[in-house]
């Protein structure tokens, strides 16, 4: 067994691997590029080793570098995690040439999978059902486009040398196709340095299902199991399960022993995943072959007990399968839910800052928190946005369901714009409760998961009023400790008067909504009047950021975290964010009113869409913009005319950069 390895990789994955490594007794190093000189999975390593700036291909993609920082510190063999270079055969090439065990596949099998096309010839040579479709050498727009057309649309145009959603587009109509070719190749190439494509018909309402598979090198393989994948947000998964639901043992074995099948055919070791595109009626389809461990492992490991990465390890120093495909057994029900720095409700744009609070569920038997970050933090806008993946088991699914969603209520964090509330819907969801899942869940369940905007709940107001005195009576108390007069009544923030109670008034902003909170001290409660209706409330401080609130003969706990002017309250398992209205802060009129489209995020423009003059409607595509290594596509905000672009395709724009001049219709 191998004494010390290096990580080839960052965030939550790194710190999943060290952790392993550490219950083994194995020394391990981490690398970092200047962007994550603080992170977590660096203050977790034994040792850590600077590879460059921040742009990827500078740092975690610099195999030359990762390499000689194995040799210096003396490391046996590099694990590639997940992404950046863990599918890269010249990279698990150079290893071996280097004296270095890759903990992974020979470069061989990563070689015949790397390529969707040749996969694909390659399995139907196995006899593994593939999918109707089009994956040879020939990549002129016209001649895919016949193709398309020959399949009969819907299709799917994916990135041969593609994964993890990106480089893919569905096209429902043959006038469309020319546009999404051209954004998939764009995306190809960035992403995996490849723009090389190929198209399959489209499954109507199919289901992702996945098989994990495991080789030694002794010529044993087996399938730990299938995970459904099928809730996704574009072609990226947000919620898996294990087993699948309505799997039968038959479908089981056949899925299990075509995979196994794959594996062999390319002389498969290590982690991998075979992932099927699967009709409701139970027929499935090989769609590709993942040459690494797969981000939902967790779900695999509580479902069998075993822990993956110890088996790769393990397999890795030359030991054959820990077990047979007899001795596996699937115990009780699993899900992943990854939690990402995102809005749902703008397209799952992502979000960055730091991470001023972050309060996971408690970890147990039944819950598990794997992440990369911890409180105080950065999301950056260089790497992706994935803060954790939240992980429950129970005996049966309905039990982990449940178990999910009060873990979900149970998280708490603020200082940038999460996923978390929109879990919670989604796994309450009637469709996605009754297993009624196929990959446009999310797409078909969306007036219930992306609800109209709602007047924030008066008991959010009222818990934002107490929170707001006791965090004042708090810091009166520390500012009057730390002066010369402790006992100074005027350090006091009780509301006390001689003849009267005092009163006063909180603002809070709601989007453009201004809402006043009317406070009356008393001597030992406070009156708290909203829109009219008054409320007798009482407070106390607990531990952290959490408060008990009593509201007339009810009582609720409560959280709120301050971020600037911002106020993020939780409660009732959901997330509320108010903007603390000052009146003595004023504020210049006017802004973003001119007429311009702002960056979301810091970015790449990759493309413009329209001519300065142009006149567009509502909703038209202006630009694309590259971040965080997907594309998003800039609309116009209400139909007017394109005055003038800011930058040219190519250049990098800055957080809030004012992207065109646009003029809206009278």
């Amino acid at each position: 067994m191998f004494t010390k390895i290096l990580i080839a990789n960052r965030g939550e994955i790194a710190c999943r691997v060290i952790k392993t490594a550490r219950r083994m007794g194995i020394r391990t190093v981490a690398v970092y590029s200047e962007a994550d000189a603080d992170a977590r999975h660096v203050r977790l390593a034994d040792e850590a080793v600077l590879l460059g700036p921040a742009a990827a291909r500078e740092s975690y993609l610099a195999a030359g570098k990762i390499i000689a920082a194995a040799r210096e510190t003396g490391a046996q063999a590099i694990h590639p995690g997940y992404g950046f270079l863990s599918e890269n055969e010249d990279f698990a090439e150079a290893c071996a040439a280097s004296g270095l065990v890759f903990i992974g596949p020979p470069a061989s099998a990563i070689r015949a999978m790397g390529s969707k096309s040749a996969a694909k010839s390659l399995m139907e040579k196995a006899g593994v059902p593939l999918t109707p479709g089009y994956h040879g050498d020939n990549q002129e727009p016209a001649f895919l486009k016949e193709q398309a057309d020959a399949i009969g649309y819907p299709v799917l145009i994916k990135a041969s040398a593609g994964g993890g959603g990106k480089g893919m587009r569905l096209v429902e109509r043959g006038e469309d196709f020319a546009a999404a070719l051209a954004s998939c190749q764009r995306e190809a190439a960035s992403s995996f340095g490849d723009e090389k494509v190929l198209v399959e018909k489209y499954i109507t309402r199919p289901r992702h299902i996945e098989i994990q598979v495991f080789g030694d090198t002794q010529g044993n393989c087996v399938y730990l199991f299938e995970r459904d994948c099928s809730v996704q947000r574009r072609h990226q998964k947000v919620l898996e399960e294990a087993p699948a639901p309505g799997m039968t043992p038959e479908r089981r074995r056949q899925m299990g022993e075509a995979a196994v099948a794959a594996a062999q055919a390319v002389g498969y070791v290590g982690a991998g995943t075979v992932e099927f595109i699967a009709n409701q009626d139970g027929s499935f389809y090989f769609m590709e072959m993942n040459t690494r461990l797969q981000v939902e492992h967790p779900v695999t490991e509580m479902i069998t007990g075993q822990d993956l990465v110890e088996w790769q390890l393990r397999v890795a120093s030359g030991e054959p399968l820990p077990l047979s495909q007899d001795q596996l057994q699937i115990r009780g029900h699993a899900l992943e839910a990854r939690v990402y720095a995102e809005d749902a409700a703008k397209g799952f744009l992502p979000s960055t800052g730091r991470l001023v609070s972050q309060v996971p569920p408690a970890e147990s038997l039944n819950v598990r928190v794997d992440t990369g970050v911890d409180e105080g933090d950065e999301i950056t806008p260089h790497y992706d946005p994935m803060i954790a993946k939240l992980i429950v088991w129970d005996e049966h699914r309905d039990a982990a369901l449940a178990r999910l969603r009060r873990a979900l209520a149970d998280y708490r964090v603020a200082g940038v714009t999460t996923n978390i509330d929109f879990l919670s819907r989604l796994v309450a969801c009637p469709a996605f409760a009754g297993a009624d899942l196929d990959t446009g869940l999310i797409e078909r369940q969306r007036d219930f998961l992306f609800p109209a905007p709602q007047p924030v709940p008066r008991d959010v107001l009222l818990v934002a009023a107490v929170g707001e005195i006791l965090w004042e009576q708090h810091a009166a108390r520390l500012a009057a400790k730390a002066s010369g007069d402790p006992w100074s009544p005027w350090h006091a923030r009780d509301g006390w008067r001689m003849n009267l109670s005092a009163a006063r008034t909180l603002s809070f902003r709601d989007g453009d909504s201004l809402i006043e909170v009317q406070v009356r001290y008393g001597r030992d409660a406070w009156q708290l009047a909203v829109h009219g209706e008054t409320t007798v409330a009482r407070g106390k401080n607990l531990d952290g950021d959490r408060f008990a609130v009593e509201l007339d003969n009810r009582r609720l706990i409560a959280s709120l975290v301050a971020v600037e002017d911002k106020r993020h309250i939780f409660l009732n398992g959901a997330t509320h964010v108010l903007l603390r209205d000052d009146p003595l802060h004023l504020v210049e009129a006017g802004g973003a009113q001119g007429g311009g489209l702002s960056a979301p995020m810091p970015g790449k423009i990759v493309a413009l869409l329209a001519q300065p003059g142009q006149t567009v409607e509502k909703g038209a595509p202006l630009l694309i913009l590259e971040a965080m290594k997907m594309e998003h596509t800039i609309t116009a905000p209400a139909s007017g005319t394109v005055r003038a672009f800011c930058f040219a395709a190519g250049e990098q724009v800055a957080d809030g950069a004012a992207l065109l001049e646009f003029e809206s219709a009278k």
